[in-house]
Protein backbone atom coordinates (compact mmCIF):
# COMPACT_ATOMS: atom_id res chain seq x y z
CA UNK A 1 0.00 0.00 0.00
CA UNK A 2 1.12 3.23 -1.08
CA UNK A 3 1.50 6.38 1.25
CA UNK A 4 -0.04 8.67 -1.13
CA UNK A 5 -2.00 10.83 1.03
CA UNK A 6 0.89 11.77 3.05
CA UNK A 7 1.93 13.86 -0.32
CA UNK A 8 1.04 17.25 -0.72
CA UNK A 9 -0.79 16.85 -4.36
CA UNK A 10 -1.09 20.56 -5.08
CA UNK A 11 1.19 23.05 -3.01
CA UNK A 12 0.13 26.25 -1.71
CA UNK A 13 2.39 28.17 -4.45
CA UNK A 14 0.31 26.38 -7.06
CA UNK A 15 -2.81 26.36 -5.20
CA UNK A 16 -2.57 30.10 -5.35
CA UNK A 17 -2.31 30.34 -9.43
CA UNK A 18 -4.85 28.22 -10.50
CA UNK A 19 -8.85 28.24 -10.35
CA UNK A 20 -10.82 25.21 -9.22
CA UNK A 21 -11.04 23.29 -12.08
CA UNK A 22 -7.48 23.79 -13.16
CA UNK A 23 -6.92 22.58 -9.31
CA UNK A 24 -8.85 19.08 -10.09
CA UNK A 25 -6.87 18.15 -13.21
CA UNK A 26 -3.26 18.78 -11.70
CA UNK A 27 -4.19 17.00 -8.92
CA UNK A 28 -5.70 14.15 -10.73
CA UNK A 29 -2.55 13.90 -12.71
CA UNK A 30 -0.03 14.78 -9.65
CA UNK A 31 -1.80 11.41 -7.57
CA UNK A 32 -1.74 9.42 -10.80
CA UNK A 33 1.81 10.31 -11.36
CA UNK A 34 2.88 10.20 -7.92
CA UNK A 35 1.17 7.27 -6.44
CA UNK A 36 3.26 5.56 -9.99
CA UNK A 37 6.88 6.39 -8.64
CA UNK A 38 6.10 5.01 -5.07
CA UNK A 39 4.97 1.88 -6.77
CA UNK A 40 6.86 0.98 -9.86
CA UNK A 41 8.93 4.29 -10.53
CA UNK A 42 12.34 2.25 -9.34
CA UNK A 43 12.06 -0.24 -11.69
CA UNK A 44 8.74 -1.02 -13.71
CA UNK A 45 9.69 -4.01 -14.87
CA UNK A 46 9.83 -5.40 -11.44
CA UNK A 47 7.37 -3.03 -9.62
CA UNK A 48 10.02 -1.77 -7.54
CA UNK A 49 8.97 1.96 -6.55
CA UNK A 50 11.25 4.60 -5.39
CA UNK A 51 11.74 5.44 -1.40
CA UNK A 52 8.96 7.46 0.19
CA UNK A 53 11.37 10.21 1.19
CA UNK A 54 12.84 10.21 -2.32
CA UNK A 55 9.45 11.24 -4.05
CA UNK A 56 8.52 13.30 -1.20
CA UNK A 57 11.76 15.37 -1.89
CA UNK A 58 11.32 15.53 -5.77
CA UNK A 59 7.77 15.84 -5.76
CA UNK A 60 7.87 19.43 -4.77
CA UNK A 61 11.08 20.13 -7.39
CA UNK A 62 8.46 18.50 -10.22
CA UNK A 63 5.82 21.24 -8.61
CA UNK A 64 8.53 24.17 -9.37
CA UNK A 65 9.15 22.77 -12.56
CA UNK A 66 5.68 22.58 -13.41
CA UNK A 67 5.19 26.27 -11.89
CA UNK A 68 7.85 27.44 -14.05
CA UNK A 69 6.41 26.18 -17.35
CA UNK A 70 3.17 27.86 -16.56
CA UNK A 71 5.13 30.88 -16.23
CA UNK A 72 6.62 30.91 -19.15
CA UNK A 73 3.79 29.91 -21.10
CA UNK A 74 1.66 32.30 -19.52
CA UNK A 75 -0.90 29.82 -18.74
CA UNK A 76 -1.49 26.91 -17.23
CA UNK A 77 -0.99 23.28 -19.09
CA UNK A 78 -0.44 19.60 -17.70
CA UNK A 79 1.03 19.04 -21.17
CA UNK A 80 5.34 19.27 -20.48
CA UNK A 81 7.71 18.81 -23.00
CA UNK A 82 11.46 17.91 -23.48
CA UNK A 83 11.46 21.28 -24.89
CA UNK A 84 10.27 22.76 -21.10
CA UNK A 85 12.60 20.40 -19.29
CA UNK A 86 15.63 20.97 -21.44
CA UNK A 87 14.72 25.11 -20.96
CA UNK A 88 14.08 24.68 -17.34
CA UNK A 89 17.73 23.15 -17.27
CA UNK A 90 19.10 25.98 -18.80
CA UNK A 91 17.43 28.44 -16.66
CA UNK A 92 18.55 26.61 -13.58
CA UNK A 93 22.58 26.81 -14.89
CA UNK A 94 21.83 30.67 -14.78
CA UNK A 95 20.74 30.36 -11.19
CA UNK A 96 22.96 30.85 -8.08
CA UNK A 97 22.57 27.59 -6.70
CA UNK A 98 24.21 24.48 -5.94
CA UNK A 99 25.26 22.01 -8.54
CA UNK A 100 23.44 19.02 -6.13
CA UNK A 101 20.68 21.38 -5.96
CA UNK A 102 20.30 21.67 -10.26
CA UNK A 103 21.29 18.14 -10.21
CA UNK A 104 17.86 16.81 -7.79
CA UNK A 105 15.90 19.12 -10.07
CA UNK A 106 17.20 17.74 -13.02
CA UNK A 107 16.15 13.88 -11.62
CA UNK A 108 12.72 14.95 -10.58
CA UNK A 109 11.85 16.37 -14.37
CA UNK A 110 13.29 12.93 -15.13
CA UNK A 111 11.11 11.06 -12.89
CA UNK A 112 7.88 12.99 -14.44
CA UNK A 113 8.97 11.66 -17.50
CA UNK A 114 9.74 8.24 -17.03
CA UNK A 115 6.00 7.92 -15.62
CA UNK A 116 5.00 9.49 -19.09
CA UNK A 117 7.29 7.39 -21.08
CA UNK A 118 6.07 4.33 -19.35
CA UNK A 119 2.62 5.46 -18.98
CA UNK A 120 1.50 6.97 -22.03
CA UNK A 121 4.60 6.03 -24.42
CA UNK A 122 5.73 9.29 -24.34
CA UNK A 123 9.40 9.28 -25.88
CA UNK A 124 12.18 8.88 -23.63
CA UNK A 125 13.45 11.86 -22.42
CA UNK A 126 17.05 12.53 -22.87
CA UNK A 127 18.47 16.03 -21.11
CA UNK A 128 20.97 18.40 -22.83
CA UNK A 129 22.59 19.41 -19.52
CA UNK A 130 23.88 17.60 -16.72
CA UNK A 131 25.62 19.32 -13.56
CA UNK A 132 28.72 17.67 -11.94
CA UNK A 133 28.46 17.59 -8.16
CA UNK A 134 32.10 16.22 -7.76
CA UNK A 135 34.19 18.96 -8.32
CA UNK A 136 35.93 17.50 -11.21
CA UNK A 137 36.59 14.21 -9.68
CA UNK A 138 35.74 10.60 -10.85
CA UNK A 139 37.16 9.38 -7.69
CA UNK A 140 34.07 8.72 -5.31
CA UNK A 141 33.95 10.94 -2.38
CA UNK A 142 33.66 9.78 0.96
CA UNK A 143 33.03 12.70 3.28
CA UNK A 144 29.70 14.87 3.05
CA UNK A 145 29.97 18.58 1.21
CA UNK A 146 28.97 21.37 2.63
CA UNK A 147 25.57 21.45 0.77
CA UNK A 148 24.87 17.65 2.25
CA UNK A 149 25.60 18.66 6.21
CA UNK A 150 22.72 20.30 7.09
CA UNK A 151 20.65 18.23 4.98
CA UNK A 152 21.60 15.40 7.27
CA UNK A 153 21.08 17.41 10.21
CA UNK A 154 17.66 17.84 9.17
CA UNK A 155 17.10 14.59 8.06
CA UNK A 156 17.88 13.39 11.58
CA UNK A 157 14.93 15.26 12.74
CA UNK A 158 12.70 13.33 10.47
CA UNK A 159 14.38 9.90 10.95
CA UNK A 160 11.81 7.44 12.35
CA UNK A 161 9.54 10.41 13.22
CA UNK A 162 5.54 9.42 13.19
CA UNK A 163 2.87 11.92 13.64
CA UNK A 164 1.44 13.20 16.61
CA UNK A 165 -1.00 11.35 18.31
CA UNK A 166 -3.91 13.86 18.98
CA UNK A 167 -3.68 14.86 15.21
CA UNK A 168 -4.37 11.15 13.99
CA UNK A 169 -7.82 9.72 12.76
CA UNK A 170 -9.20 6.89 14.90
CA UNK A 171 -7.97 4.80 11.59
CA UNK A 172 -4.92 6.39 10.71
CA UNK A 173 -3.94 5.97 14.48
CA UNK A 174 -4.83 2.25 14.61
CA UNK A 175 -2.25 1.86 11.12
CA UNK A 176 0.35 4.11 13.00
CA UNK A 177 0.22 1.73 16.15
CA UNK A 178 0.37 -1.34 14.23
CA UNK A 179 3.83 0.18 13.04
CA UNK A 180 4.96 0.98 16.51
CA UNK A 181 4.29 -2.50 17.50
CA UNK A 182 6.30 -3.69 15.15
CA UNK A 183 8.86 -1.44 15.27
CA UNK A 184 9.14 -1.21 19.42
CA UNK A 185 8.14 -5.78 19.35
CA UNK A 186 5.04 -5.43 22.02
CA UNK A 187 1.12 -5.76 20.83
CA UNK A 188 -0.49 -3.11 19.23
CA UNK A 189 -2.61 -3.27 22.11
CA UNK A 190 0.31 -2.42 24.71
CA UNK A 191 1.31 0.78 22.36
CA UNK A 192 0.34 4.16 24.05
CA UNK A 193 1.14 7.49 23.65
CA UNK A 194 4.27 7.19 25.11
CA UNK A 195 5.77 5.06 22.44
CA UNK A 196 4.53 8.07 19.97
CA UNK A 197 6.91 10.21 22.35
CA UNK A 198 9.72 7.75 21.78
CA UNK A 199 9.31 7.27 17.80
CA UNK A 200 10.04 11.23 18.36
CA UNK A 201 12.71 11.29 20.61
CA UNK A 202 15.91 13.13 20.84
CA UNK A 203 18.55 10.05 20.24
CA UNK A 204 19.14 10.22 16.77
CA UNK A 205 19.38 13.20 15.88
CA UNK A 206 21.68 14.11 19.21
CA UNK A 207 23.77 11.60 18.08
CA UNK A 208 24.25 12.75 14.35
CA UNK A 209 24.59 16.11 15.04
CA UNK A 210 27.01 15.43 17.37
CA UNK A 211 28.93 13.31 15.09
CA UNK A 212 28.67 16.13 12.86
CA UNK A 213 30.62 18.28 15.10
CA UNK A 214 32.87 16.36 16.89
CA UNK A 215 34.05 13.72 14.04
CA UNK A 216 33.19 11.10 15.92
CA UNK A 217 34.65 7.85 14.96
CA UNK A 218 32.62 4.37 15.74
CA UNK A 219 34.56 3.25 17.96
CA UNK A 220 33.89 7.03 19.87
CA UNK A 221 30.34 6.73 19.58
CA UNK A 222 30.25 3.44 20.53
CA UNK A 223 32.59 4.24 23.91
CA UNK A 224 30.27 8.05 24.49
CA UNK A 225 29.40 8.27 27.50
CA UNK A 226 27.15 10.53 29.66
CA UNK A 227 30.16 12.22 31.75
CA UNK A 228 31.41 13.38 28.26
CA UNK A 229 29.07 16.03 28.07
CA UNK A 230 29.59 19.20 29.24
CA UNK A 231 26.45 21.11 28.32
CA UNK A 232 27.34 24.05 30.31
CA UNK A 233 30.65 24.98 27.53
CA UNK A 234 29.09 23.27 24.57
CA UNK A 235 31.72 20.77 24.41
CA UNK A 236 32.77 17.35 24.78
CA UNK A 237 35.29 16.27 27.31
CA UNK A 238 37.08 13.31 25.99
CA UNK A 239 39.26 11.67 28.49
CA UNK A 240 42.41 9.66 27.55
CA UNK A 241 41.09 6.39 28.44
CA UNK A 242 38.42 6.69 26.05
CA UNK A 243 39.91 8.84 23.34
CA UNK A 244 40.73 6.54 20.34
CA UNK A 245 44.22 6.47 18.20
CA UNK A 246 45.46 9.78 20.64
CA UNK A 247 47.65 10.75 23.61
CA UNK A 248 45.77 13.05 25.68
CA UNK A 249 42.79 14.44 26.95
CA UNK A 250 40.29 16.45 24.35
CA UNK A 251 37.75 19.44 24.42
CA UNK A 252 35.84 18.81 21.23
CA UNK A 253 33.61 22.04 20.27
CA UNK A 254 29.70 21.66 19.47
CA UNK A 255 27.32 24.30 18.09
CA UNK A 256 24.84 25.85 21.05
CA UNK A 257 22.00 24.18 18.89
CA UNK A 258 23.52 20.71 18.78
CA UNK A 259 24.31 21.26 22.84
CA UNK A 260 21.05 22.31 23.20
CA UNK A 261 19.81 18.47 21.43
CA UNK A 262 22.04 16.61 23.38
CA UNK A 263 20.34 18.22 26.62
CA UNK A 264 16.85 17.12 25.41
CA UNK A 265 18.37 13.26 24.60
CA UNK A 266 20.19 13.31 28.33
CA UNK A 267 16.49 14.15 29.48
CA UNK A 268 15.05 11.91 27.82
CA UNK A 269 17.44 9.22 28.39
CA UNK A 270 16.56 8.92 31.93
CA UNK A 271 13.07 7.90 31.49
CA UNK A 272 14.21 4.01 29.42
CA UNK A 273 14.99 1.25 31.70
CA UNK A 274 18.06 -0.15 29.45
CA UNK A 275 19.72 2.97 30.32
CA UNK A 276 19.41 2.13 34.20
CA UNK A 277 22.99 0.47 34.55
CA UNK A 278 25.02 1.77 32.40
CA UNK A 279 27.17 5.33 31.72
CA UNK A 280 26.68 4.26 27.59
CA UNK A 281 25.82 8.07 25.74
CA UNK A 282 23.75 5.86 23.40
CA UNK A 283 22.25 2.21 22.53
CA UNK A 284 20.40 0.99 20.07
CA UNK A 285 17.21 -0.32 19.79
CA UNK A 286 18.07 -3.60 20.87
CA UNK A 287 20.45 -2.06 24.16
CA UNK A 288 23.42 -2.69 22.15
CA UNK A 289 26.46 0.02 21.53
CA UNK A 290 26.73 0.87 18.30
CA UNK A 291 29.23 -0.59 15.74
CA UNK A 292 30.11 0.60 12.17
CA UNK A 293 27.85 -1.60 10.97
CA UNK A 294 24.67 -0.20 12.72
CA UNK A 295 25.96 3.38 12.46
CA UNK A 296 26.32 2.84 8.45
CA UNK A 297 22.57 1.64 8.45
CA UNK A 298 21.70 4.97 9.96
CA UNK A 299 23.78 7.09 7.65
CA UNK A 300 22.34 5.25 4.73
CA UNK A 301 18.65 5.88 6.21
CA UNK A 302 19.59 9.63 6.05
CA UNK A 303 20.79 9.93 2.97
CA UNK A 304 17.43 8.44 1.91
CA UNK A 305 15.74 10.77 3.81
CA UNK A 306 17.67 13.80 2.69
CA UNK A 307 17.67 12.58 -1.25
CA UNK A 308 21.66 12.47 -0.96
CA UNK A 309 22.48 10.20 -4.05
CA UNK A 310 24.93 7.64 -2.62
CA UNK A 311 25.73 5.75 -5.83
CA UNK A 312 29.52 5.08 -6.43
CA UNK A 313 29.67 6.40 -3.04
CA UNK A 314 31.83 5.10 0.01
CA UNK A 315 29.30 5.98 2.68
CA UNK A 316 30.34 4.74 6.17
CA UNK A 317 30.18 7.04 9.89
CA UNK A 318 33.57 8.23 8.09
CA UNK A 319 32.15 10.01 6.13
CA UNK A 320 30.80 12.66 8.44
CA UNK A 321 34.29 12.93 10.14
CA UNK A 322 36.24 13.05 7.28
CA UNK A 323 33.35 15.86 5.76
CA UNK A 324 34.13 17.88 9.50
CA UNK A 325 38.33 17.74 9.19
CA UNK A 326 38.15 18.89 5.48
CA UNK A 327 35.58 22.17 6.27
CA UNK A 328 37.00 23.08 9.50
CA UNK A 329 40.84 23.17 7.83
CA UNK A 330 38.89 25.21 5.20
CA UNK A 331 36.76 27.01 7.78
CA UNK A 332 39.65 27.54 10.47
CA UNK A 333 43.10 26.12 9.80
CA UNK A 334 44.88 22.76 10.34
CA UNK A 335 45.27 23.18 14.22
CA UNK A 336 41.33 23.40 14.71
CA UNK A 337 40.74 20.55 12.51
CA UNK A 338 43.62 18.27 14.16
CA UNK A 339 42.58 19.35 17.84
CA UNK A 340 38.58 18.97 16.64
CA UNK A 341 39.31 15.55 15.08
CA UNK A 342 41.80 14.38 18.09
CA UNK A 343 44.98 13.42 15.61
CA UNK A 344 47.85 11.48 17.34
CA UNK A 345 50.95 13.25 15.76
CA UNK A 346 53.10 15.12 17.92
CA UNK A 347 52.46 18.04 15.97
CA UNK A 348 48.78 18.11 17.03
CA UNK A 349 49.46 17.74 21.01
CA UNK A 350 51.86 20.71 20.59
CA UNK A 351 49.56 23.16 18.83
CA UNK A 352 46.33 21.97 21.31
CA UNK A 353 46.00 24.84 23.05
CA UNK A 354 46.70 27.50 20.30
CA UNK A 355 43.09 26.90 18.87
CA UNK A 356 40.26 28.10 21.35
CA UNK A 357 37.12 26.16 22.13
CA UNK A 358 34.90 29.41 21.16
CA UNK A 359 36.58 29.83 17.64
CA UNK A 360 36.17 26.14 17.14
CA UNK A 361 32.34 26.66 17.68
CA UNK A 362 32.08 29.64 15.30
CA UNK A 363 33.92 27.68 12.53
CA UNK A 364 31.08 24.57 13.38
CA UNK A 365 28.43 27.56 13.05
CA UNK A 366 29.91 28.96 9.75
CA UNK A 367 29.99 24.76 8.42
CA UNK A 368 26.25 24.03 8.96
Amino acid sequence: MTRINELKLVPKPSREQLNKRQILDYETQRKECLDWLLAFGKNPKKAEGYAFQTVKNRSYRMDKFYRWVWEQEGRYTAAITHDHADDWLRHLARQDKSNAHKDNCRKAAQMVFKWKEYEYGMKKWEPELSFSTNHGTSTPRDYLTKEERPKIREAALEYGSVPNYADLSPEKRSRWKAYLAQRFEKSKSDVSPKDWERANGWKIPSLVWTSLDAALRPIEVSRAVTQWVDLENEVLRIPKEDSSKNEGNWVVSLQKRTAEILGRWLEERETYPMYDETYALWLTREANHYQSSSLKHVLNRLCEIADIDTTNRKMSWYTIRHSTGTYMTREEDLAAAQTQLRHKSPETTMRYDQTPVEDRQNALDRMG
